[in-house]
């Protein structure tokens, strides 16, 4: 019997961004997404925390979908006495950049210091080339985030990613994260100047850093809460129009 090889994130990154067909124009597209699982009782309680989390701007997008059992998504199906969570993946950028002809290199993703409201270094991070599970999906499970604290005090800790592109091309990405602040996307963080380091991360030569918050950071804030979740990062492609925007829900 033929075994699978490994398959890195990094890879699934890669395969994932040339899916991606969102257009920040139109407001249309297929976008990359998180699913979590919880216990249909928590659903109501999970959700006020999603809202505090996006009225604090620490997930990607205030678009959620919510999920009963039975329903499917993306072939998937929401197992009994469970609900499920749909977020947009924050890798969603890197496809779209790739879209307008800007390739990224996607780093990582850690664990973000935040001082006074303001993102500051990076103090664990996990390479998406040397690992096959999702960085913040496992950083996650580990306690090591304090999203709560910094929605109520401005200081703590995120979840959050980083990846790089060419100089060259730093007019055409700040045009497309601008643009994508008008639209309600508020997962950009930091964007870099070349050749230097961002919030502690070095770059390549000829390079520059785009910092965004983890698209798990409601799934993190919900197990801080006491609300336990299964999360499964980067599940697959979904059309943007099937997420609704929070006050819709």
């Amino acid at each position: 019997m033929m075994s699978l090889p490994l398959k890195f994130v990094s890879h699934r990154i890669e395969e994932y961004a040339l899916q991606v067909t969102y257009d920040p124009e139109e407001d249309r597209g297929h976008v990359i997404y998180n699913l979590s699982l919880l216990q249909e009782e928590d659903l109501e309680s999970a959700m006020r925390i999603v809202r505090d989390v996006a009225r604090a701007g620490l997930m990607v997008s205030d678009r959620v979908r919510l999920l009963v059992a039975g329903e499917k998504i993306g072939g998937f199906m929401i197992p009994a006495g469970q609900a499920g969570v749909c977020t947009i993946c924050s890798l969603t950028l890197d496809g779209l950049l790739l879209r307008k002809g800007i390739p990224t290199r996607s780093i990582g993703g850690g664990i973000l210091e935040i001082e006074d409201w303001e993102p500051r270094r990076f103090i664990h991070l996990i390479q998406y080339e040397h690992t096959t599970i999702d960085p913040l999906q496992v950083l996650a499970s580990q306690d090591l985030t304090s999203i709560l604290e910094v929605m109520q005090m401005g200081n703590g800790t995120i979840l959050a990613n980083v990846r790089e592109v060419h100089m060259e091309a730093e007019h055409a990405a700040s045009q497309i994260l601008d643009l994508l602040v008008e639209l309600g996307f508020m997962g950009v963080l930091e964007m870099g100047a070349p050749n230097i380091p961002l919030l502690g991360m070095p770059v390549s030569p000829h390079y520059l850093g785009i910092a965004m918050v983890g698209g798990t950071n409601p799934m993190a804030a919900m197990n801080e809460g006491g609300i336990k979740t299964t999360t499964l990062a980067m599940k697959g492609v979904i059309p943007v129009e099937e997420l609704p925007h929070l006050e819709e829900c």
